[in-house]
């Protein structure tokens, strides 16, 4: 796993905690709506500065989709089942999103098949992040089918960006799926939240925090990233955010930890370490090598 990669896990892992704090100053889906606005302004400033004029008609609509399904469902779907599921199980269902990913990869992007050790490291380290969650089962089947759901979203929005909008500028993607996604918050919790906002200094940093680092800056990171490496190599390193947002409640918030999750952890950075090594050149031109004798 790159630097960028680790660093993109380390913001996201560390914004959970960000999100706690921010959640108990204004309802969870508004405070989500001023954090993708927040960076939304943010790389519309950039994209004018940069000269990243508006995106293609012929790709608004894949953009359209993309916010709808990245930003908007995506947020609405966990804020709604974290009403209903615990925590730990929200953020195992929404992190499966790995699994759905190459799974669809496999199906549908050329070159990206889903290999026997590729599937293994996968469920390895969701198996893990099941344990380092401390996973209490339980709650309403509607709302963990919800959580998974967002899993599902999310991949969806990751696929269409791969397969329609790799040739866009990064940047570009970024802030007009945002922007839409964030809109589309906003709407839904004016519309269905209820609850005051409790303004002051530190709320005001959970939104910049959220907004500029953990949005705006980490989603171009991610969709740079996503634009260049295979699905499932990506996305399963992104195991390692709510494995993050578990040290960091630990540290920050005094959460407990314990020795399952610590065994978590390892499970999850071995199934990382399966996806992502790389095939031994030597076994592989012997198999070539086999494969011809054979036809010979």
């Amino acid at each position: 796993m790159n630097a960028s990669m680790a660093m993109l896990c380390i913001i996201w892992g560390f914004n959970f905690v960000i999100m706690k704090l921010g959640n108990g100053a204004f309802p969870p889906v508004l405070f989500a709506a001023f954090r993708f606005l927040t960076g939304a302004i943010v790389l519309l400033g950039v994209s004018l500065m940069r000269r990243i004029f508006l995106p293609n008609r012929s790709d608004l609509k894949w953009y359209i989709l993309c916010g709808f399904f990245q930003t908007t469902y995506f947020n609405i779907a966990i804020q709604i089942s974290l009403n209903y599921v615990s925590a730990g199980l929200t953020s195992v269902l929404t992190y499966s999103m790995p699994l759905f990913l190459s799974i669809m990869a496999h199906l549908w992007i050329p070159g990206e098949q889903l290999t026997v050790r590729k599937t293994f490291g996968i469920v390895l380290g969701l198996f893990g992040l099941f344990l380092a969650m401390n996973i209490h089962i339980g709650g309403s089947l509607w709302a963990v089918l919800l959580a998974l759901s967002s899993a599902i979203s999310w991949a969806a929005a990751n696929l269409l960006f791969k397969l329609k909008l790799k040739h866009c500028d990064s940047i570009q993607f970024t802030t007009w799926q945002m922007t839409i996604g964030a809109v589309g918050l906003l709407v839904y919790s004016l519309s269905f939240e209820d609850g005051g906002s409790n303004w002051g200094f530190m709320p005001v940093v959970y939104i910049l925090f959220s907004g500029i680092v953990a949005s705006a800056l980490t989603f171009v990171m991610w969709n740079h990233i996503l634009s260049r490496t295979e699905a499932s190599k990506a996305s399963i390193s992104l195991l390692l955010v709510p494995v993050v947002g578990v040290i960091s409640g630990c540290l920050f918030l005094q959460e407990s930890f314990e020795i399952h999750t610590l065994v978590g952890i390892m499970l999850v950075l071995v199934g990382i370490w399966i996806v992502n090594r790389k095939r031994n050149p030597d076994a592989t031109v012997k198999g070539q090598r086999s494969l011809v004798s054979k036809e010979l």
